[in-house]
């Protein structure tokens, strides 16, 4: 196993491919273990690298990640068969705001995928969310851009920071979630229902 996650790492980073960085996994890693979750909705699956180590903190643990790359969702596929995980993890090829999902509850919701679609992916799942349940979003310090539009060039990369600066707005001010803000690896939240205590 450890080998395999030394491989995707060089992996990823030859192929330029973003995975989670080890702080803010590690820190999931804890909480899915702490907090005894089971089941785990992931949006944005990329080689399998997060849900491969989400899965692996706990038997019980179940994950259905989603991918819409083709390439992504084949080397997913072969790193969690690689890993002995195919029946924990559950590979769905497709983009998730055309998911459909029905009579299921996530533990923990993790948002990882296209950043400018981060609003709609929370709206979209929020009502999966089983009672005590979390959705933890990635990348909110998005490389130390968030909060620094104005030191960057590319009209491109300004609208994407833009979209997660308008993210953490919609967060702090959603009447339905309490959200904690985690400065750790590349920023994270963690986003619970105002009316559940935990």
């Amino acid at each position: 196993m450890k080998e395999l996650i030394l491989e995707m790492e060089n992996y990823a980073k030859e192929k330029s491919v973003p995975i989670i960085e080890k702080d803010s996994i590690a820190y999931i890693m804890r909480y899915i273990k702490a907090n005894n979750v089971r089941n785990i909705l992931e949006i944005g699956s990329a080689i399998g690298y997060s849900a491969i180590l989400m899965a692996s903190s706990s038997k019980e643990v179940k994950v259905t990640t989603i991918e819409r790359d083709e390439t992504r969702y084949m080397e997913c596929l072969k790193n969690v068969k690689k890993c002995g995980l195919d029946k924990e993890i559950n590979v769905v090829f497709q983009d998730a705001l055309d998911v459909n999902l029905t009579g299921v509850t996530y533990d923990l919701i993790f948002i990882d995928a296209a950043k400018g679609q981060y609003k709609k992916f929370f709206e979209k799942f929020q009502y999966f969310l089983a009672p005590g349940g979390v959705i933890i979003t990635d990348n909110l310090k998005f490389h130390g851009y968030v909060g620094k539009k104005e030191t960057i060039d590319s009209k491109n990369l300004r609208g994407i920071v833009d979209k997660i600066e308008g993210y953490i707005d919609f967060l702090k001010n959603n009447e339905e979630f309490d959200t904690e803000f985690i400065d750790i690896g590349d920023g994270i939240s963690i986003s619970r229902r105002k009316n559940e205590n935990k």
